[in-house]
C-alpha cells in the first residue's frame, strides 16, 4: 500500500506541478525540443553531470536496500537496529541487508563465485584468494569506471596512494581497503599509530607470581609452570596456561608472523626476502613451545577451540598468558573488568630474541585489513558507488564513527565527541553499545583508522595499557603485502600445497615427544616443501616485493 504524502511533500508536489504547467504554457508547443516531441523522458538522475566537488549521494536519497556480504562468520551486527545506522539510512536513503556465512567462510565464498551471482557489496580479507577469482571472473566492477560515469567525488575522497596500490595491470581498481595506512600516513599520524599485536597476561596472576620476565625461553616456561601450580583452576575449571589464535588447515597466526615480529626477525636482508620460518630464533621458540607441551603447559583446548569458544574462556579469565590481538577481546575485557579490575589482561614484554631486542610489531599497512568490492549484479550502479564514496569521505567517516549529532555526539569544549553517557556505555559494555548506538566502528567495513582517532574518546582501562604498550613498536610492512601468487597459477598451487603441509606439520612439532622427534618432523617438512617446488614461490614473491618497493617509492615522492 502506498504511503500518504505528508503535507510538506504535498505542497512541494503541487508547487512542482504549477511550475511545470507555467513553463509549458510560456514556452509554447512549437518550441518543444525534439526529444519531448518524440515522447522521450528527460535524462535520468544518474546522468546528472557531477564534478569531484559534488557528493554524488545527494543526487538521490530515495529508499534503496543493498545486500552486503561480510565474509566473517563472527560478524554479529544488523543494520537499522541502532541509532547510527538508522541515521545514515535516514540521511542517504540507503538501507543495508548484511549477509554473513553461517559456517565456513571459504566454502560460502566459493559457492557464490561458482554461481556467478554475488550480492551488491562484498567485504573480505584483502589477501583472500576470492578477490582474484572475482576480478578474473569479471564478477565485480571497476570502481574507477563507476566513479567516472556516476561519481567523480570518489576521486576526491579516496587516497591516491591506496588507489594506485590496488590498481591492477588493466588500469582498474576493484576494491578499496579499510584500516589502511600508507607510508605517508606513518609520517603524518605517527603518534596515533599502534599495533593490535600483544603478549598478554592476566594481571592478578602475573602480579602474584612477582611479575616474572617472560622474554627468554627459560623465564617463559617457568612463568607458565608457576601459574599452573599457583592457580590450577579458575572458578572450578582448569587454568589454560597459554592461549593462541585458533589452529586452522594452514597453520596458526600466533605461531607464524605474529611471534616472528616479537622476535624482531627481519623480513628481508640486503634487498632479498628472508625466509623467517627457518630463522634459528624462531625454531628455538617453537622448540620452547614443544617443551611447554611436554611439561603439560599446552592445553588440548588450544588445538581445537575456535573463536567463539576462546571468547567464552577469555571472559572467564581462564588463560594465564596469550599471544593474541588486543582488539579481538574488547568485549571479554569489559566483562572481566566489571567483575574485578585486577582480573583483566595486560600487555607485557613477551617472547624475545637472544639479544632481547624490542619487538617489531605489525602496524596498519597500505593494504589495510579488508577490501570492499561492488558486484556486477549490483541493483543500482550509481547509488552503490556514491554510497561507497560517502562512506570513505570525512563526512561518512564522521557519521559512522560518531553517529547522530545531539543524540550520540556533540561539539564539547571545541571538539566533536561522544556525549558522556555514550562514552560510559562504550567503555563498560561494548556489545550493548553496538546494539544501541552502532557507532565507533560497529560498522567497520570502510573505517579509516587514521581519520577517526580525532573523534575518539581517550583510551581508558582496561584498554589503555594494552594500546599504550604497542606505541613505538608498530612498523609499516606494506612492501611485504600482496606477495603471494594467484591461487590458480603454478606458483599459487604450489604455495597452497606448502601452506596445507605447514598446517599439518605445526601441531606435530608442538606435540613431539622430544627435540629429536621435533627435528625429524621439521626436516621432513622442509624436504617436502622443497620437493613441492617452494623455490618457485619464493622467486615469484621476490619479484612482487621488488615491484612493491618501487610503488612505495613513488608514493613518497
Amino acid at each position: 500500500m502506498s504511503k500518504m504524502l505528508k503535507p510538506k511533500s504535498l505542497l512541494l508536489l503541487m508547487f512542482a506541478l504549477v511550475m511545470a504547467f507555467t513553463t509549458a504554457c510560456s514556452s509554447g508547443g512549437d518550441n518543444k525540443n525534439a526529444s519531448e516531441k518524440e515522447g522521450e523522458q528527460s535524462p535520468p538522475a544518474e546522468e546528472v553531470k557531477l564534478t569531484q566537488d559534488d557528493p554524488g549521494w545527494k543526487v538521490d536519497t530515495s529508499p534503496i536496500t543493498f545486500d552486503w556480504y561480510i565474509n566473517f562468520a563472527w560478524f554479529p551486527n544488523k543494520w537499522g537496529e541502532d541509532i547510527t545506522s538508522q541515521y545514515v539510512t535516514e540521511k542517504t536513503g540507503v538501507n543495508i541487508n548484511f549477509i554473513v556465512p553461517a559456517g565456513n567462510e571459504t566454502e560460502k565464498m566459493n559457492t557464490m563465485i561458482a554461481s556467478g551471482t554475488l550480492p551488491d557489496f562484498i567485504t573480505l580479507d584483502w589477501n583472500n584468494d576470492a578477490v582474484k577469482k572475482m576480478i578474473e571472473g569479471e564478477l565485480v566492477l571497476p570502481l574507477n569506471e563507476l566513479a567516472e560515469q556516476y561519481d567523480p567525488y570518489f576521486f576526491k575522497v579516496t587516497d591516491p596512494g591506496k588507489v594506485s596500490w590496488y590498481t591492477k595491470d588493466d588500469g582498474n581498481i576493484y576494491g578499496y581497503p579499510n584500516a589502511s595506512s600508507s607510508p605517508k600516513d606513518y609520517e603524518k599520524f605517527s603518534d596515533n599509530i599502534t599495533s593490535n599485536q600483544t603478549f598478554l597476561v592476566r594481571k592478578d596472576m602475573y602480579e602474584a607470581l612477582g611479575k616474572p620476565d617472560m622474554r627468554t625461553p627459560e623465564g617463559f616456561l617457568k612463568a607458565l609452570e608457576d601459574a599452573k601450580k599457583m592457580f590450577p583452576d579458575v572458578n572450578g575449571q582448569p587454568l589454560i596456561p597459554l592461549g593462541l589464535h585458533d589452529f586452522h588447515e594452514k597453520g596458526n597466526y600466533s605461531l607464524e608472523s605474529y611471534i616472528q615480529n616479537f622476535l624482531a626477525i627481519p623480513l628481508e636482508k640486503e634487498g632479498k626476502l628472508y625466509d623467517r620460518s627457518t630463522d634459528p630464533e624462531y625454531v628455538k621458540w617453537l622448540k620452547t613451545l614443544r617443551q611447554a607441551n611436554e611439561k603439560g603447559l599446552l592445553s588440548k583446548d588450544i588445538f581445537v577451540d575456535k573463536r567463539p569458544q576462546m571468547e567464552e574462556k577469555i571472559a572467564q579469565g581462564r588463560y594465564f598468558a596469550m599471544l593474541y590481538q588486543r582488539s579481538d577481546m574488547a568485549n571479554q575485557q569489559n566483562v572481566l573488568y566489571a567483575n574485578d579490575p585486577n582480573s583483566v589482561y595486560i600487555a607485557v614484554d613477551g617472547p624475545a630474541n637472544s639479544n632481547l631486542d624490542q619487538p617489531t610489531l605489525s602496524g596498519p599497512s597500505i593494504s589495510g585489513w579488508t577490501l570492499t568490492l561492488i558486484s556486477k549484479d549490483v541493483k543500482d550502479k550509481a547509488r552503490a558507488i556514491r554510497f561507497l564514496s560517502y562512506l570513505i569521505s570525512e563526512e561518512g567517516q564522521r557519521d559512522l564513527y560518531l553517529g547522530k549529532q545531539g543524540v550520540t555526539w556533540d561539539t564539547i569544549d571545541g571538539k566533536d565527541q561522544f556525549l558522556p553517557e555514550v562514552v560510559e556505555l562504550l567503555n563498560s559494555d561494548r556489545g550493548a553499545f553496538d546494539k544501541k548506538y552502532g557507532a565507533s566502528h560497529t560498522f567497520w567495513m570502510m573505517m579509516d583508522t587514521n581519520m577517526t582517532p580525532a573523534w575518539a574518546p581517550p583510551a581508558v582501562e582496561p584498554f589503555k595499557q594494552m594500546e599504550d604498550w604497542t606505541r613505538g613498536k608498530a612498523h609499516s610492512f606494506s612492501q611485504f603485502d600482496q606477495l603471494d601468487p594467484d591461487g590458480s597459477s603454478e606458483e599459487g598451487i604450489i604455495n597452497d600445497k606448502v601452506l596445507t603441509e605447514w598446517g599439518k606439520t605445526l601441531p606435530k612439532l608442538l606435540l613431539s615427544s622430544s627435540d629429536a622427534e621435533f627435528d625429524q618432523v621439521w626436516n621432513d617438512y622442509l624436504a617436502k616443501r622443497e620437493s613441492l617446488g617452494f623455490a618457485k614461490v619464493q622467486e615469484y614473491r621476490q619479484k612482487e616485493y621488488e615491484e612493491n618497493v618501487k610503488k612505495l617509492e613513488e608514493f613518497l615522492k
